[in-house]
């Protein structure tokens, strides 16, 4: 199996730590808003990945975070600005603890309907301040920290290795940079490890610390739960290529220099989806998410489908068209396995499941793999055979075709097809015919197989 990885740049093939579990964790949601398309297919491309390792026969300990506090932002930063779950709480006239779980079930829910394999353990930021106090005490002991007025930050100077994910040198950086909002910061790639609550001003989330009163920093947050889950070096990271640049790259520098271990093997980063061509947001009025999908009449699994379109290293443009015909795709392949005939010993056709693992294996090309699970459906194999394969490759795509395999017949059809028959053998042609029309206008075929049998089929 190849992956390509972010921090050497090239396909390589995977090689665990560990034969018997491969650890995995993947950068998720932030609870105070709902995700949209664009974070879902990246979700996505984590299920895709852990799929596939497991259809490999690995055996993976898959962890995902949620982000349920610390998410500063300000224009051009990461580390200033208010506190998202914070300012959502106050903007909809509820509390922290409402809003995150008020966005947490609707993710959820929308995990579910993407039906998302879950990991073994979705962790919440604001249940491991232990370790992530206990993770910054280490940094602070090995003198990579610095206090300010507003909190602990991180010195990016003393990490010889600062930039290489991303490409970007601390000196690249303070050449472009503008005049930082911090004036405090050594560094303007020095990020927050943890901030002070603001005087006169008491927070909903806030902790007692050896610093005082305060809360972590969003980057702290995902080192210390990998950590604390996966070990000292975990074999892939997954996350959206909007996270390289800083999120991530702040979480080699932590980690690294807390533990002198290497933090991350395979870094994974899924490519951005634009809206129409362009950037997607709510000014522009195309900011979607599942919801917005299902009130145009579209099922969280069409854009799923549309997801394995393209490879995941390359943008996806979203367009009611393109989501279009991913909903006529797989309503098409759902009728044709719908009409299948069943039988749980007919033969699994390696030479096709050996190509389909082939492309998946090949730094998960799905879109090729689609592809051969096209020309399987169109093969000469028998029906049972098509069918027992592309379950067996569905354990991948997901594409929950147990559900729709199998089919009970109106008893309308049933009689038609019966009275039919009795013409047939009467040599009453004519009206034989008239019956099949009237099947097939019911959404059903008439297949005539010998010794005056037939078989029922869902018209495509």
């Amino acid at each position: 199996m190849k992956l390509y990885n972010s921090l050497s740049k090239e396909v390589e093939d995977f090689k665990p730590i560990n034969q018997e579990s491969v650890s995995m964790y993947c950068c998720g949601p932030t609870a105070y808003h709902f995700q949209q398309i664009g974070n879902w297919r990246t979700f996505s491309l984590s299920d895709f990945l852990y799929r596939t390792l497991k259809f490999n026969d690995f055996n993976v300990d898959y962890i995902m975070n949620i982000t349920d506090v610390g998410h500063l932002f300000e224009e051009g930063r990461d580390d200033s600005g208010e506190d998202k779950v914070e300012k959502a709480a106050e903007k909809e006239g509820k509390t922290a603890k409402e809003i995150i779980e008020f966005y947490t079930k609707d993710f959820l829910n929308g995990y579910k309907s993407l039906n998302l394999m879950e990991p073994r353990k979705f962790t919440k930021a604001s249940e491991y301040i232990d370790p992530q106090i206990d993770l910054l005490v280490t940094l602070e002991e090995k003198g990579y920290t610095y206090q300010t007025s507003d909190g602990i930050y991180f010195d990016t100077a003393k990490f010889k290795d600062y930039g290489n994910l991303s490409g970007l040198s601390i000196e690249s950086v303070k050449e472009g940079a503008r005049i930082d909002p911090n004036p405090e910061k050594k560094n303007p790639t020095d990020f927050a490890l943890w901030k002070f609550s603001p005087q006169g001003k008491q927070r909903q989330q806030e902790w007692q610390s050896p610093w005082g009163v305060g809360f972590p920093g969003w980057h702290l947050e995902c080192s210390a739960m990998a950590l604390n889950e996966l070990g000292e070096t975990i074999d892939i990271h997954v996350g959206g290529e909007d996270l390289k640049m800083i999120h991530h790259q702040n979480e080699i520098a932590q980690s690294e220099c807390a533990t002198g271990k290497s933090f991350v093997n395979y870094w994974v980063h899924g490519a951005f989806l634009t809206v129409d061509g362009g950037k997607m947001s709510k000014s522009e009025g195309n900011f979607y998410t599942v919801d917005d999908i299902e009130k145009k009449g579209f099922s969280a699994m069409d854009l799923r489908y549309l997801f394995m379109t393209a490879h995941y290293r390359t943008p996806l443009n979203f367009t009611w068209e393109a989501l279009q015909n991913a909903h006529n795709s797989l309503l098409k392949i759902y009728d044709i396995v719908g009409s299948y005939e069943q039988n749980p010993e007919a033969e699994v056709s390696e030479k096709y499941l050996k190509r389909f693992k082939d492309k998946i294996g090949d730094d998960l090309n799905l879109p090729e793999a689609l592809a051969i699970v096209w020309e399987l459906l169109k093969s000469s194999l028998s029906e049972a055979s098509r069918l027992n394969t592309f379950m067996k490759m569905d354990e991948v795509l997901g594409l929950d075709i147990q559900e729709h395999i199998g089919y009970e017949v109106p008893e309308e059809v049933e009689n038609l097809a019966k009275m039919r028959m009795e013409y047939r053998k009467n040599g009453i042609w004519d009206k034989a015919d008239v019956i099949r029309k009237q099947i097939s206008e019911l959404g059903y075929v008439l297949e005539d197989v010998e010794d005056n049998k037939y078989k029922i089929k869902k018209r495509l």
